[in-house]
């Protein structure tokens, strides 16, 4: 019988991750996600609890791209409808 590690995220209890650093990753974009989400609610009273939600997560799996975005290239910004018309 063969013995298996597997890591999971403390932020994501039923993802399973093979790899550490990627759990760890994870579990970090999870934690900026969580605070966008506090700041755009802050931001935007009108925001639901899911819209929150979902934009800290986009936000978050994209913040390289707003990253470059906020650092003088706004044209950063069209990479993301590249990705999502790949899906």
């Amino acid at each position: 019988m063969a013995v298996e590690v597997v890591y999971r995220s403390s932020r994501d209890l039923e993802r399973l991750f093979m790899d550490k650093a990627e759990a760890d990753r994870h579990d970090k974009m999870l934690e900026l996600a969580e605070l966008l989400t506090e700041v755009l609610q802050k931001a935007v009273p009108s925001l639901n609890e899911q819209q929150g939600e979902e934009l800290g997560i986009y936000m978050a799996k994209n913040r390289e791209i707003f990253a470059k975005a906020f650092k003088n290239q706004p044209d950063a910004l069209s990479e993301l409808g590249k990705d999502e018309a790949a899906e």
